[in-house]
């Protein structure tokens, strides 16, 4: 099992720098989520061979690995020009990962949840296109379900997956997206079985409790999605629960930390978040 950083609080470490930083925090992976200066979100990727190969180094140097590269682009938008545009960024995204020996990567299905049909297939239209990519290069594919997707819940998710019939694309479960995607982790936990290969860890609250009237959002009926990344025990996820079910399901892939919340205690909020499932790994055995 991976116990991995997104290092999205540091963001602004120079990233030859990052690999020590990360190492000094007690990680021994990196999930490498979209940086300005590597893989921006929604943007062609920023680095140059060189860089990439000076990072490889720097990893290395530091006895730091990078778990999975997190892209996110428009590659189900309804939008053509936008979507093939994106499949382009994929492209050299992948390798950049193979240049790195790294073999996983992760994303979300994007899209639109109010035009989800025309969303599904320009997906399918881009997967067409990339899986190829991804086979040669040796590269397997995480998707998780997230608020504001063409697909937000997660056994629709992992049903999606399975439809797929590719056995380099798998589920990831989002434990700070617990309340947007069903509610239910133990479930789909259970539900994804074997697909299941990464997890992310952060806390948030039930934004569905008090009767929707927890946040109250303006105007009324906006379409908002609202959520957090909280260290764990600062929300409502029901962490013992997540475990148990990770421990039952046999899970051997990879947690991630990945709280956004609190940049101005990163460095604390990291270290805090590695102790803490530590803590939880230490109750499977």
């Amino acid at each position: 099992m991976k116990i991995a950083l997104d290092p999205y609080m540091i963001r602004n470490v120079p990233l030859l720098e990052l690999p020590s930083v990360v190492a000094e925090l007690g990680y021994e992976w990196i999930e490498l989520s979209p940086r300005e200066d590597f893989i921006p979100f929604f943007r062609h990727p920023r680095v140059d061979d060189a860089t990439v190969r000076k990072f490889r180094k720097a990893l290395d140097s530091a006895g730091v690995g990078i778990s999975s590269l997190l892209p996110l682009f428009r590659w189900s938008g309804p939008d053509e020009d936008a979507r093939q545009a994106a499949v382009r960024y994929w492209k050299r995204s992948i390798q950049i990962a193979a240049d790195l020996g790294v073999d996983s990567m992760i994303s979300e299905f994007n899209g639109r949840p109010e035009d989800s049909d025309r969303s599904e297939a320009q997906f399918w239209k881009s997967l067409d296109e990339l899986l190829p990519v991804f086979e040669r290069e040796g590269i397997k594919l995480a998707l998780e379900p997230h608020p504001d997707d063409f697909i937000e819940n997660g056994y629709d998710a992992i049903n999606l997956i399975r439809g797929i019939n590719n056995p380099n694309v798998t589920f990831l479960y989002c434990a700070p997206h617990t309340f947007h995607i069903g509610n239910d982790a133990a479930g789909i936990i259970k539900y994804a079985g074997d697909l299941l290969t990464h997890v992310h860890l952060a806390d948030a609250f039930d934004h569905t409790a008090s009767s929707g009237n927890r946040y109250i959002l303006n105007p009324p009926g906006t379409p908002a999605r609202i959520h957090q990344h909280l260290d764990i025990g600062q929300g409502e996820v029901d962490f013992d629960e997540l475990f148990r079910e990770l421990r039952a399901n046999g899970f051997d892939g990879t947690l991630t930390a990945c709280v956004f919340a609190w940049e101005e205690r990163a460095k604390e909020s990291s270290v805090f978040m590695r102790d803490k499932i530590a803590e939880y790994l230490a109750r499977w055995s």
